[in-house]
């Protein structure tokens, strides 16, 4: 690899939904760290609720779900090497506490940060990270395809949360980028997959990637509190609500058949509220799920290299320079692009 440029390219949040790109100096890795160049970045619903939402500050650097080659390693990483491709996976855990060794260490209890502290994401040439959080591209599988190994490997562990099993219905609210994930990833187990989906273009990628039934939300039938025993017509054994929306985890709350468990996937500010009778005479379980299963990216990849996915649905055919990167937010967020955006750290001139 030629020697490191001075300065890169990175896409900056300045402020009231404007994205705007900026030079900056490219890091030198230190002890336990390395410089990766980056290839393709997905953008994340986290992404558009620091952006378009307004929850980041003034200079957020967004982009966790990125590939790319090793550019430089620390003084004392042997692992990886100059022009090694990899796959960015998710930051170390302390590998010691309770909820780490039971093997659950998206709830370690010495996690600490969020996503609005200052860290640089991968809206950039480059990225500086912790050589653990890394992993390497499998053979065969492209850098854009291998992208998509963080957003599912979200979809996943809301999969292992719910439970489901062969035999069950699963409903998935929200068909953007997590809910069409976890469509396809349900299919490829052979779980009957059904989507809840207002937009058009993601109503219809629903259909594409095997979703038997796609409803509009309001399709859905609800239930006042003094039915707490009627069941929906469409009763469903699992619903995963990857939108985040208030009214949206509330109906899939009346869609479970008795016994049946909610997971709440997607982010949101506004606050749901439940029957608790229909929960407690129902027996129905609602619970949260929170990033990556212990072997969650690994699960991913593989998932990926298998060939049983349908990249070429899930990934917008586009690819997103750094100039573009407000615009396609606000295209995303209004579902104008159904499937995952996948950004180039480079602007429409380069």
């Amino acid at each position: 690899m030629s020697a490191l440029p001075a300065e890169m390219p990175v896409g900056v949040y300045r402020g009231d939904g404007e994205v705007a790109v900026e030079s900056r100096t490219v890091p030198q890795p230190g002890p336990g760290q390395v410089l990766a160049e980056v290839s393709h970045c997905g953008v994340c619903g986290s992404d558009l609720h620091m952006v378009i939402e307004g929850w980041g500050k003034p200079g957020y650097i967004g982009g966790h779900e990125w590939t790319g080659t090793i550019a430089a390693v620390g003084p004392d990483v042997k692992r990886w090497a100059v022009g090694d491709l990899v796959v960015g996976g998710p930051s170390p855990k302390c590998g010691r506490c309770r909820r780490c060794l039971e093997g659950q260490p998206s709830q370690c209890e010495n996690r600490s940060g969020s996503a609005n502290d200052d860290h640089q994401g991968a809206f950039a040439g480059f990225i500086l990270l912790d050589a653990h959080s890394l992993l390497a591209l499998p053979d065969g599988l492209s850098m854009r395809d291998a992208a998509l190994a963080e957003p599912l490997a979200v979809a996943l562990h809301g999969i292992t949360r719910s439970g489901v099993s062969e035999g069950d219905r699963a409903l998935v609210i929200g068909a953007g980028p997590i809910g069409a994930l976890t469509i396809a990833a349900l299919v490829a187990r052979g779980i009957t997959a059904l989507a809840v989906e207002p937009a058009p273009a993601r109503a219809e990628l629903a259909a594409q990637l095997g979703a038997e039934r796609v409803l509009h939300p309001d399709e859905l039938e609800t239930f006042p509190m003094w039915e707490p025993e009627r069941i929906s017509d469409l009763a469903v054994d699992v619903v995963l609500e990857c939108s985040g929306k208030r009214v949206a985890i509330e109906a899939g709350f009346n869609q479970l058949r008795r016994g049946g468990r909610l997971v709440m996937v997607g982010a949101g500010i506004e606050a749901p509220s439940f029957d608790p009778n229909r929960m407690l005479l129902n027996e129905l379980t609602v619970c949260g799920s929170f990033v990556y299963d212990a072997d969650g990216f690994e699960r991913a990849l593989e998932l990926l290299a298998s060939g049983k996915l349908r990249t070429d649905l899930l990934i917008d055919p586009v690819d997103v320079t750094l100039d573009r990167l407000g615009e396609a937010m606000q295209d995303l967020a209004t579902g104008r692009i159904a499937g995952k955006a996948m950004v180039v750290p480079r602007t429409a001139g380069d």
